[in-house]
C-alpha cells in the first residue's frame, strides 16, 4: 500500500473519529504501529493532524467538510436519530431547524405529521420537506452560504427573533471534552444561538463520532440542551456529562 493511500485511510479514520491512539490506526488499516508513527509524523509536517502522545487528532480548521461528504459519514446512524427525533415532536407545533445533515435526517422523519410550523436557515432542508402536506415551511431572507445552502446573516437572526417556537432542533459540528457544542462558521453560530434563545425546548442530534471532535466556534454548552438524541455508541463521558447537566439522553 502506498504512503499517500495510507494517509487518506488515516484522515479518513480521524475524520470520522476525531481523534484516534497509534493501536487503533494500525488495527483498522492493517499496518504496524511503527508504520503509522511515521505516517502521522509526515501528516503533522504538512499540518494535516496534530500529533500527541501514542496518538493524533485532526485539526479543528477552519470549514466545514463538504455537505454531500458530510451526508455519506455516518448516514445510518442520523437517519435512525432523525427517525427519533421526529418522534419527539407532537403534531400542531412549532420549531425551528438549522441547517446541518443529521437535521435535515430529522426534517425527512416528519413527513407523516401535521400541522407543523416549520422555520430552518437551510435552503436544502426547505426543498425536501416544502411539499409534505402537513408542514408549512418559513425561511429567513439572508446571504445563502453557497457550500450548503445554509441562510446567514442579520437578517435571518431577526427574522428568527419574531417566533418562540415549541422546539429548535440543532446539531453541532463537535462536542468538546468540556460539553461546549462547537461549528465552523461563526455566521451559521449566530443563527443556531438564536434558535435555542427563543426556543422553549432545545433538541440537540449528533452522532457519537462527534464527541471529542473539535471545531473552532462555541455553539453554545450542554447545559442549554434539553434533549440529546444520538446513536447507541454514545461514549459513557458524554453519557455522564449529560446526566450532570440534566439533559435526557436518546440513543437511537
Amino acid at each position: 500500500m502506498s504512503n499517500a493511500k495510507r494517509h487518506e485511510q488515516i484522515l479518513t479514520l480521524l475524520t470520522h473519529q476525531g481523534r484516534a491512539s497509534v493501536e487503533e490506526i494500525a488495527t483498522a488499516i492493517g499496518r504496524t504501529p511503527q508504520t503509522i508513527r511515521r505516517d502521522l509524523t509526515e501528516l503533522a509536517g504538512q499540518n494535516k493532524i496534530v500529533r500527541y502522545h501514542g496518538g493524533a487528532s485532526l485539526l479543528a480548521g477552519i470549514e466545514y467538510t463538504g455537505y454531500e461528504a458530510r451526508q455519506k459519514i455516518a448516514a445510518e446512524q442520523k437517519a435512525r436519530i432523525g427517525a427519533a427525533c421526529a418522534a419527539l415532536i407532537p403534531n400542531n407545533v412549532a420549531l425551528m431547524i438549522n441547517s446541518g445533515t443529521t437535521t435535515a435526517a430529522v426534517a425527512r422523519a416528519l413527513s407523516g405529521h401535521t400541522g407543523l410550523r416549520v422555520v430552518t436557515d437551510s435552503v436544502k432542508i426547505s426543498h425536501e420537506i416544502c411539499g409534505y402536506s402537513g408542514v408549512e415551511v418559513m425561511v429567513p431572507g439572508g446571504r445563502v452560504r453557497p457550500s450548503d445552502g445554509a441562510i446567514v446573516g442579520h437578517h435571518a437572526i431577526e427574522f428568527l427573533s419574531q417566533f418562540r417556537p415549541d422546539f429548535a432542533i440543532i446539531g453541532a459540528s463537535a462536542i468538546a471534552r468540556d460539553g461546549a457544542l462547537l461549528d465552523y462558521d461563526i455566521a451559521e453560530v449566530a443563527v443556531a444561538r438564536a434558535m435555542i434563545a427563543h426556543a422553549r425546548n432545545v433538541i440537540l442530534c449528533v452522532d457519537s463520532a462527534k464527541f471529542n471532535k473539535m471545531a473552532p466556534v462555541r455553539v453554545a454548552g450542554l447545559a442549554e440542551v434539553d434533549v440529546m438524541v444520538t446513536d447507541t455508541r454514545c461514549s459513557e463521558v458524554l453519557r455522564q456529562m449529560c446526566q450532570a447537566e440534566r439533559v435526557k439522553v436518546i440513543e437511537a
